[in-house]
Order: structure tokens, then C-alpha cells, then sequence
């Protein structure tokens, strides 16, 4: 059963956010999906929220939003970003004619899901957020999602800063990455 929890955040507050694909299926590099969380992060932009720092993993993606104001909760936020984002992915798939993932993903959906129309399970049902309080904890959690790609088991990139599907660049040169980043220190100072 998933366990559903309501963020109640207040203006000027700032998540670290993660949400997963479903059985930890690399579906962003199965379909070259990276693009469409660069799209959802327009969106979120043209909602007046900012993205602080990210990385897109092959199955799961860390995220840092601010948010100046509260117009959207982070539930619903996080809700239509990945809904918009797993019909995008089942798109590819099917054009990928890839059948062994597409019935992998329908075979996970729950009988309550089907009624109300699910067909595939691409992502987990949940998401964490964790709200970051205070300046240690950002940059913990900035450090941690910058070197995510180089980590344990991926090996994604020689160097963090390499990876081209993380904000890393951006803290470490000033270049590349989301074109569109808010720095931390603007949140943490007002900058």
C-alpha cells in the first residue's frame, strides 16, 4: 500500500524531491527521456518555481524547487510533472516498439488503478520531500544529488561535473546545465 503524505509548504520554502520509475526501470535512458523533465521544469518556471539544483538519472530524478509563492501544492505539483512525463515515456516506448518494458509497466498496474483508467505503471506511486531548513542541509543535499551520477554502482560520468543531465555544471563553472537555475545562495541569502 502506498503511504500518501500531504506537504504542507508555506511561501519561500525549498524541497529536495525525489520520484522513481517504476521498479527502478531506467526508463529515462531506455527512451532518451531527459528532455521531459527539462520541459516539466519550464513548466514549473512559468510557475513561478524555481529550480535550484537537479539530476536526472537513468530511473529516478532529485530535484531541489523553491517556491517564492504557495499557488500549487507540492502534491499536485509532483502529480501532474509525472503524469505528463509517463504518458511522454509509454509514447516513446510504443514508438520504440519496445513490447517487453510496455507490458513490464501495464502488468504493474494495481486492479484500482485500471478503474480508473491507469494502463502502465511508470513511476512509483510516491515521492519524497524532504523541506531544507537550514544552509547545511541545502549543500548536503546539493553535494549529494551532484555527485549522484559517479556514485555506488553508476559510474555515469569520470568526473560529476561531466554528467550533462545534472545542474553540477552550473555550481562548478557557471556553465551548462538547466538554463533557467536559481542559485542556492539566492534562497539562502535573498540574493
Amino acid at each position: 500500500m502506498t503511504v500518501r503524505t500531504t506537504h504542507q509548504q508555506q511561501p519561500n520554502s525549498l524541497y529536495f524531491v525525489t520520484f522513481t520509475c517504476y521498479r527502478w526501470i531506467p526508463l529515462f535512458a531506455l527512451t532518451v527521456s531527459y528532455d521531459l523533465v527539462y520541459k516539466w521544469f519550464d513548466y514549473l518556471h512559468a510557475k513561478s518555481i524555481r529550480i535550484v539544483g537537479y539530476v536526472i538519472m537513468p530511473n529516478h530524478v532529485h530535484v531541489m524547487l523553491y517556491f517564492p509563492e504557495m499557488l500549487i501544492s507540492l502534491n499536485t505539483l509532483i502529480s501532474n510533472g509525472k503524469r505528463f512525463i509517463a504518458y511522454e515515456i509509454v509514447k516513446r516506448l510504443v514508438l520504440r516498439k519496445n513490447s517487453e518494458i510496455l507490458q513490464r509497466l501495464s502488468a504493474g498496474v494495481s486492479e484500482r488503478e485500471k478503474r480508473k483508467g491507469q494502463l502502465h505503471k511508470v513511476f512509483k506511486s510516491s515521492f519524497d520531500a524532504k523541506e531544507c531548513i537550514s544552509p547545511a542541509f541545502i549543500y548536503q543535499k546539493l553535494e549529494y544529488m551532484h555527485h549522484n551520477p559517479t556514485a555506488g554502482k553508476w559510474r555515469l560520468a569520470k568526473n560529476f561535473v561531466a554528467y550533462p543531465y545534472s545542474s553540477a555544471s552550473f555550481y562548478e563553472t557557471g556553465e551548462g546545465g538547466y538554463d533557467k537555475l536559481m542559485r542556492v545562495e539566492e534562497v539562502i541569502y535573498g540574493g
